[in-house]
């Protein structure tokens, strides 16, 4: 199914809205400070984190707002189809997920604070939908650029399981990024320049409104 449509928008928000308040007060708080701690000096070197959460238009609408990411860029990855169109990929058949690559400054914000804006914002229990987007190209994964990140993910993923945050066991598969094919220029900073888009109004402009209220400390432009 696909984006834009106005029918069935109140149940959409439902299922799409920020996913903190699962089992209120149960997610856990992790890693520990020590794992936490960011990278220090002015050499820090730009790393990268590719998430899908479902629809991309609203995972780059979130990521762009968080301080110490310096781009997000909409794309594909994780199936066989090579250079794969918006087209292709919408038929749920090439394998691949729609995805944000987010390029950022660990000195600014380390990968476990990503990794919990990724897991706060979308429903990582429901397999291969996030609200009325369904089909393997909204599923929830980490598609990991290190060991190190599929450690902190892993580790993650399991607290997150053990806390009962959810209700419900999650999904989200952790797999090693092979390829990554950047989406059509049209899908690049979407919300942004097409606000006034049904899907934009009724869907990701509340993500981000209620993105903002639980994150603002860590906004770009604090609210």
């Amino acid at each position: 199914m696909r984006k834009g449509i106005a029918l069935g928008a109140v149940g959409f928000l439902l299922a799409g809205a920020l996913y903190l308040g699962a089992r209120e007060g149960r997610f856990p708080v992790f890693p520990s400070e020590q794992e936490r701690q960011k990278t220090t000096g002015t050499a820090a070197k730009m790393e990268t984190a590719t998430f899908g959460a479902g629809c991309f238009w609203c995972v780059e609408a979130v990521f762009q707002d968080l301080k110490g990411v310096q781009s997000v860029v909409s794309g594909y990855t994780g199936g066989t189809t090579k250079n794969p169109t918006y087209k292709q990929v919408c038929t749920g058949t090439t394998g691949h997920a729609e995805v944000c690559q987010i390029t950022y400054d660990p000195g600014v914000v380390s990968f476990p604070e990503l990794l919990e804006v990724f897991w706060k914002t979308h429903d990582p229990t429901t397999l291969n939908r996030q609200g009325n987007d369904i089909g393997t190209q909204y599923r929830s994964a980490i598609f990991y650029h290190s060991d190190e990140q599929k450690r902190l993910a892993e580790r993650y993923k399991k607290e997150l399981d053990a806390s009962g945050a959810f209700g419900s066991p999650i999904v989200t598969e952790i797999v090693p990024l092979t390829i990554f094919y950047k989406a059509e220029d049209y899908h690049q900073n979407y919300f942004n320049q097409n606000g006034n888009q049904g899907y934009c109004q009724f869907v990701i402009r509340p993500k981000v409104e209620k993105f903002r209220q639980v994150f603002r400390d860590k906004l770009k432009t604090p609210q």
